[in-house]
């Protein structure tokens, strides 16, 4: 059993209205029409709510209640008479039950605090996860720029390799090329220089710049030039017809020496 020591209940009555009800519930309307109905209104409340929400759950709802349930009687039966507020002091519970209470209260409160230093903890330890991950992903875009930086230096020493190479084959091409066509223009000059009279000419050239002339067996004369550069007319018949093959040395006979 629960027990309320002190209800308030404060109400006005619209002047319009003060004949009628005064004249209906008398001078005491306010004890017929109100303070009377409290009781009634606060053991209603209480048989379907438990000891629990009376007391602790829905207590802090009791006044409203109370207000609201008398004002809309009074609507109905007195109109004019206003409820301005409710004031229900807290219950008296018997002793066993009320340190029972205030044991599940300590509890709850111990719990709120477990719970409260829980998402508390779970908080820092977020915040440290996040820490730790916008530091990872740093260093992982550090790390990136740097590969970045490495790969874009090795593509410029590659392209300038290239460039280089290029450069060098391009200069070995053109020094290729130019000693092709000069050798290719020299071919072409010593072909047109190689007539019948320039090879009589070189002949005759290699043949005067020997110091000795060798003849086989069958050369009938020895003749010696007369000047280091010319050759005597016997020579020049002699190396006539050795180039239009009238002669026919033999190397291996007995060698007859002809001085120039």
């Amino acid at each position: 059993m629960i027990f309320f020591d002190r209800i308030e209940v404060v109400n006005y009555l619209v002047p319009s209205a003060v004949y009628g009800i005064v004249r209906n519930f008398t001078a005491d309307y306010d004890k017929a029409l109100i303070f009377n109905k409290v009781h009634h209104e606060l053991n209603q409340f209480c048989s379907v709510h438990s000891l629990q929400e009376v007391y602790i759950g829905l207590f802090d709802q009791i006044d409203e209640n109370l207000k609201l349930t008398l004002q809309e009687d009074l609507t109905s039966m007195a109109p004019g008479l206003i409820i301005q507020a409710v004031r229900v002091t807290k219950p008296n519970i018997p002793e066993s039950i009320r340190r029972n209470y205030e044991l599940m209260e300590s509890e709850r409160t111990k719990l709120l605090i477990a719970a409260q230093t829980q998402k508390v903890v779970e908080k820092e330890a977020e915040t440290e996860r996040k820490k730790a991950v916008i530091e990872a992903e740093k260093v992982a875009q550090v790390a990136e720029i740097k590969f970045g930086q490495k790969v874009m230096e090795k593509e410029t020493e590659k392209k300038i390799s290239e460039i280089e190479d290029s450069a060098y084959l391009a200069r070995q091409k053109a020094k290729a090329d130019a000693e092709f066509y000069t050798a290719q223009r020299t071919a072409e000059a010593n072909k047109v220089k190689l007539t019948p009279e320039y090879l009589q000419l070189m002949k005759f050239k290699a043949i005067a710049s020997n110091s000795k002339i060798y003849f086989g067996s069958e050369i009938p004369h020895m003749f010696m030039d007369s000047g280091a550069g010319s050759l005597s007319s016997a020579a020049s018949k002699a190396i006539d017809a050795l180039s239009e093959g009238m002669l026919d040395l033999d190397w291996g006979e007995t060698e007859q020496k002809m001085k120039l």
